[in-house]
């Protein structure tokens, strides 16, 4: 007798699924590299022509000296001696008096002026954001002083602050106020911060526009008053671009020339910035010293914008700023449970 077995047959098993590798990021393609550059390459072409070479014929130009008589042969010298950095020891030695008084005559100024342009500019904005009847025409009358150009502001300050002017009609006494003294600092300062407060107010509006109202309304719910959403919701969301418009009138408050120049006047000791040395000593045909002084502001405003970068960089970019103060004053989401 033949006895058969069945034996069920193994179940084959279907195969693993392949690990997932992590995946990489998309490299830039070499199409998308060339058209990156051939954008980019027209602003790298006008920067080069309008900042790199003038910065270093600048610099060449500050190691020559004087075209004057030559002590060895007794002629006068066609071309520019070389000189080397004797400029520069001129301007920290014999001329230091003037360069020092220039430096911080331009720091004073440039602290007091963006200070007050600040605080003013961020009223300024409050107030062209707030939804009023005329709103057009406050933010139009508030833009006009930075709209006039700079020599004519200079020309109706001057007229301002004459011995006969509004400026001592006002205040009932005879100040002399484009001569010698701190009031030749107080009439540059109103003169521009007049002037370019509204560029800070600008900016800030801008900054205030993207603001959402949620985060607001939140905020009231909470039970915070005015001074509380400002301090806590407005300020930090406007502050990238805040620190920008800073940053901005600094750089151009250090070059100032144009404004005390024109309502004060030229070798004025009270408001002569490095900028008016600069040229007073390139108007005497002393193109040396005249590039040493300009090679010197322009280390100094580079200093001041690395330092403004290196220590604020994060802020300016706004790392994560705005996304924590809707966390903070939005109320929390509901999140429901299966059972």
């Amino acid at each position: 007798m033949v006895t058969t077995q069945n034996q069920a047959a193994p179940v084959p098993r279907a195969p693993a699924p392949p690990a997932e590798r992590p995946r990489r990021r998309p490299r830039a393609t070499s199409g998308t590299g060339r058209l990156a550059a051939l954008l980019v390459s027209p602003t790298l072409l006008v920067l080069t022509v309008v900042v790199l070479y003038p910065t270093l014929v600048a610099l060449k130009d500050s190691l020559y000296g004087t075209p004057g008589l030559n002590p060895k042969t007794g002629f006068v010298n066609e071309s520019d001696p070389f000189v080397g950095l004797q400029n520069y020891g001129a301007i920290f030695g014999a001329a230091g008096a003037r360069f020092w008084n220039a430096f911080w005559n331009t720091t004073f100024l440039t602290v007091t002026t963006v200070a007050l342009e600040t605080v003013i500019g961020i009223a300024m904005a409050l107030i062209m954001h707030r939804a009023f009847q005329g709103r057009a025409l406050v933010r139009a009358s508030i833009l006009v002083p930075w709209a006039i150009p700079t020599a004519v502001s200079g020309l109706l300050w001057r007229w301002i602050f004459n011995s006969n002017g509004v400026a001592n009609a006002l205040t009932g006494q005879h100040i002399l106020w484009t001569t010698e003294g701190f009031h030749a600092k107080l009439a540059v300062i109103i003169a521009d911060v007049w002037k370019t407060a509204p560029f800070i107010g600008l900016l800030v509006l801008a900054g205030l526009q993207v603001i959402s109202k949620e985060v607001y309304e939140a905020a009231r719910i909470d039970g915070a008053g005015a001074l509380r959403q400002f301090w806590n919701i407005t300020l930090p969301l406007v502050k990238p671009a805040l620190l920008v418009a800073v940053l901005f009138r600094t750089l151009d408050a250090l070059r100032m020339f144009d404004l005390p120049y024109i309502l004060i006047g030229a070798k004025k000791t009270s408001v002569e910035t490095l900028s008016m040395l600069a040229q007073d000593q390139a108007a005497n045909v002393r193109f040396g010293p005249a590039a040493a002084y300009a090679v010197i502001l322009f280390v100094y405003v580079f200093l001041i914008a690395l330092a403004f970068v290196r220590l604020l960089g994060a802020d300016v970019l706004g790392d994560d700023g705005p996304a924590r103060t809707r966390r903070r004053w939005l109320p929390p989401r509901r999140t429901e449970v299966a059972a």
